[in-house]
């Protein structure tokens, strides 16, 4: 609990600094009604239903609601020994994926995606599970994210200053670690993400703002001021390519916004691609990305409430 309080504190000044134009105003498309949804973390659409899970804490199991009513409509349940569950992705229809890469003390040797089956009615899953390891040592997620025009699975780490967006090997093997390939840089406290529909953009969000990046240059497209939630975590892009955010707390609200028409889309085909992604170059810099002194500015501010806080435990 301590943890996610400095964590969230240390996060403040990081939002605070960063420029953003405002999303559009946030229509609530509904509430979770199920007493079991707490600390909606993770979001995704499937087949016109929401589909979310708790965060840490929680044994593995996923709600499936209908957002007409808010009401859950099934729980598939994949496991006991879960450790951080923070993540959810599209995979099709009736199936998304689950990630348990939470890891706020960074102690774990590797962490966990499954591809659950979802819908109406209750179901367990005991399929396969598959270990990603990063190849720098572990790493703090909460985000997962699928390409819906080749399926592969990327995870964005939660660093403080700064996250990473990894790739995971394709196919992924079911009795061997998966080790992550390290892509770019993501926004500070990435809290939730997803592809858009052509797969040539994906937005990443953090407490109080989201991005967009063009795939798979990862420029920096736009920046868009979310609406205020207790403490929004979840995202998703719904069938007509607006994002639904969710937060946690009893009884939250799903709110829906759209991405402002001035966020570019990239010339790149949105065909399905074949090629790897080691054929793509990253930019260092491009002429829409945010200069990243306020980040360190706002860093160095956090960090002194950071020891100011600290110490005053201390001397309890």
């Amino acid at each position: 609990m301590i943890e996610r309080v400095l964590t969230g504190l240390l996060a403040v000044p990081f939002l605070v600094g960063a420029a953003a134009a405002p999303a559009d105003r946030a229509q609530v498309v509904f509430s979770f009604q199920d007493d079991d949804i707490v600390e909606s973390s993770g979001l995704a659409v499937a087949d016109g239903l929401v589909v979310t899970t708790n965060d840490s804490g929680d044994s593995g199991r996923v709600f499936t609601v209908d957002p007409a009513t808010g009401e859950t409509v099934g729980v598939t349940e994949w496991g006991e020994d879960v450790q951080d569950v923070e993540a959810l992705a599209p995979l099709d229809g009736d199936h998304v994926w689950v990630g348990d890469v939470g890891d706020n003390l960074e102690r774990r040797d590797s962490v966990q995606v499954a591809p659950l089956p979802v819908g109406p009615g209750d179901r367990d899953y005991d399929g396969p599970v598959y270990d990603l390891v990063y190849p720098d040592g572990p790493h703090n997620a909460e985000t997962l994210l699928s390409d819906p025009t080749t399926g592969r699975l990327y995870v964005a780490t939660k660093g403080t200053l700064g996250g990473t967006l990894y790739a995971a090997p394709e196919p992924l093997d079911p009795d061997a670690p998966n080790e992550l390939e390290p892509l770019g840089e993501v926004l500070p406290i990435a809290t939730d993400g997803a592809f858009l529909a052509d797969g040539t953009r994906l937005v990443i969000r953090n407490y109080g703002i989201g991005v967009v990046y063009a795939f798979p240059s990862l420029e920096r497209l736009d920046d868009l001021r979310l609406p205020s939630q207790p403490q929004g975590e979840g995202l998703a892009v719904d069938a007509d390519g607006s994002l639904l955010l969710s937060s946690e707390g009893l009884h939250a609200s799903v709110l829906r916004v759209s991405l402002p028409a001035t966020s570019p889309t990239p010339s790149a085909s949105p065909t399905r691609r074949t090629e790897s992604r080691e054929d793509a170059e990253l930019p260092e810099t491009t002429e829409t990305q945010r200069p990243a002194w306020p980040w360190f500015v706002g860093g160095l501010i956090g960090l002194g409430c950071l020891v100011v806080l600290l110490g005053s435990l201390r001397r309890r």
